[in-house]
C-alpha cells in the first residue's frame, strides 16, 4: 500500500512539472502571437493613412498652378537607384531573420547592420532629391501637385527614419538579452514593418514617378 502511495506521487510530481512547463510555454506564445496580431492591426492602420496620401496625391496629380511639372524634374535612374537600395535591405533582412532562427548572433547582426546601411543610404538620397526640387523652385508650397508629393514621400521617408531607429534599439536590446523570446518577436515586428514599407515604395515608384515622367 506504501509502495503504491510512493509511486503515485512519484508519477504526479513530474506530470506537474511538465504541465506547469507547457503553461509557461503556451503563455508565451499567446503574448507574442497578440504582439504579432497588434502589430498588423497597426499595419493596416498604416494602409488606410498611405491609401489617403495616395488618394489625395491622385486628386491633385495635375494641379500644377502653371509651375514646374514633375516630369521636368524626376530623374528615373536615380530613383531607380534608391529602389534597388530599398528592395535589396528586404533580402538583408531576410537573411537577418534566417540567422535569427537559427540562433546565430553575429551572423544576424551582420544582416541587420547591412539592411540599416541600405536604408539609411536611401534615406540620404531622398533627402537629396527633396533638396535638389526645392532648389529648382518646386517646395511644398509651390503648388498642390508638390504639397501632396510631398506629403506622401515624406511619409514614407519618416517611416524609413522610425524603421531604422527601431533597428539601433533592437541592435542593443540584443547585445544586452540575445535571442530572449520578447527580442525574436520584436525583430518579427520590424520584419513585418520594413517589408510594408518595401511594397509602399514600389506603389510609390509606380504611381508617382513612373506614372510622372509619362
Amino acid at each position: 500500500m506504501t509502495t503504491d502511495v510512493k509511486d503515485t506521487l512519484n508519477l504526479n510530481v513530474p506530470a506537474q512539472s511538465h504541465d506547469g512547463h507547457d503553461l509557461d510555454d503556451h503563455d508565451h506564445h499567446d503574448y507574442a502571437g497578440d504582439t504579432i496580431f497588434g502589430f498588423w492591426i497597426y499595419i493596416l492602420s498604416d494602409c488606410l493613412l498611405f491609401g489617403t496620401l495616395f488618394a489625395v496625391y491622385a486628386v491633385y496629380s495635375n494641379s500644377f498652378a502653371g509651375l514646374i511639372e514633375p516630369k521636368e524634374l524626376f530623374n528615373l535612374t536615380f530613383v531607380l537607384a534608391e529602389t534597388a537600395l530599398l528592395l535589396f535591405s528586404s533580402f538583408t533582412f531576410g537573411m537577418a531573420m534566417l540567422k535569427a532562427n537559427h540562433e546565430d548572433m553575429k551572423g544576424m547582426l551582420k544582416w541587420l547592420g547591412i539592411t540599416f546601411m541600405l536604408g539609411f543610404c536611401f534615406l540620404i538620397m531622398e533627402l537629396y532629391e527633396f533638396y535638389h526640387f526645392s532648389n529648382e523652385g518646386a517646395t511644398f508650397h509651390s503648388s498642390a501637385y508638390w504639397s501632396a508629393f510631398y506629403g506622401l514621400v515624406a511619409t514614407h521617408g519618416l517611416h524609413v527614419f522610425a524603421g531604422l531607429v527601431w533597428m539601433i534599439v533592437l541592435f542593443f536590446h540584443f547585445k544586452r538579452d540575445g535571442f530572449s523570446e520578447d527580442n525574436k518577436t520584436r525583430l518579427a515586428c520590424l520584419s513585418l514593418f520594413w517589408h510594408f514599407l518595401d511594397i509602399i515604395w514600389i506603389c510609390v515608384f509606380s504611381v508617382v514617378y513612373l506614372m510622372g515622367v509619362l
